[in-house]
């Protein structure tokens, strides 16, 4: 099992379970990175101060560099909630350190749940294919599956902490691993790696056309006007995507497609965390 990254420095997301534990092992046994070893403590479960104190001292074995924050999010924290304030420190440390980009754990198992989980949500095509490798958020571990990061830790004597949450029926996303759990998903990734190839040309094809029409005063409001509503809203969502609000449903999403095309002008809609759709005469914008 190996990783390959390209030499620079990387900021690495690591909980302390076995997944980030084996990419934490690995990245540290390649040349030429430079690694900061970020832990966020959630403040959702009483023994998670412990789980930042083992990792601190696997960084500290590693001779890596080594930050974390605690928050006190509560046992009733969304999932949504949870994985908000993680990114919101990892960015914030990505920022700090001067690292090109983050690294985390997930796997091929994390990458169907995800699918799964979004397809519920109803968040379309792109949901489908979210969780992914990336310039802006590596994920060099999607290629394995759970079994074999538990097989390399074993061999190589490498030690992880179990996060009880991880049994918790409150939480959608454990509810499906149990639901797949013992499924060969390997058609299903095969699937994932079909749609992704075609969502990309998709993407392609709607970046250009926003580009053509996206400017700094917003989006043209007429063109957008006279668009189908499916690909009103494939633009919309390359636009919310583009803005960082990119954590939206379909729900959302069908309700501001429709906001720009047939609204007032001078009418303001919530996306959420306090940015808005505004409705201008000649132009859609977000703040």
């Amino acid at each position: 099992m190996h990783v390959n990254l390209e030499p620079g420095k990387y900021v690495v997301a690591v909980s302390g379970g076995v997944d980030s534990m084996v990419l934490l092992d690995l990245l540290a046994a390649q040349p030429g990175l430079k690694l900061t070893v970020a832990h966020f403590d959630h403040g959702i479960r009483l023994e998670s101060r412990f789980d930042a104190h083992f990792v601190r001292l696997a960084a500290l074995r590693y001779g890596l560099q080594f930050t974390t924050e605690r928050a006190e999010l509560g046992p009733d924290a969304s999932e949504a909630t949870a994985r908000q304030a993680r990114y919101d420190f990892l960015r914030r440390v990505q920022k700090e350190v001067g690292a090109q980009t983050i690294v985390t754990a997930h796997h091929r198992g994390d990458r169907v749940e995800t699918a799964v989980l979004n397809w519920r949500r109803g968040t379309g095509r792109l949901g489908l294919t979210a969780l992914k490798d990336k310039p802006d958020l590596r994920r060099p571990l999607l290629t394995y599956d759970k079994a074999q990061l538990i097989k390399y830790a074993v061999e190589n004597k490498i030690l992880w902490r179990e996060d009880s949450t991880n049994q918790s029926p409150k939480y959608a996303r454990n509810r499906v691993r149990s639901s797949l759990e013992g499924q060969d998903i390997s058609a299903l990734t095969a699937a994932l790696d079909n749609l992704q190839e075609t969502n990309e040309q998709i993407d392609a094809l709607v970046a250009d056309q926003l580009k053509q029409h996206l400017s700094q005063q917003g989006l043209n409001r007429a063109w957008f006007k006279k668009l189908p509503s499916a690909v009103a809203a494939e633009i919309m969502a390359t636009w919310l995507r583009w803005e960082d609000l990119a954590d939206f449903d379909r729900p959302t999403l069908r309700r501001l497609t429709a906001a720009g095309q047939t609204a007032a002008t001078g009418k303001k809609f919530d996306i959420r965390r306090g940015a808005f759709l505004i409705i201008r005469k000649n132009y859609l914008q977000i703040i």
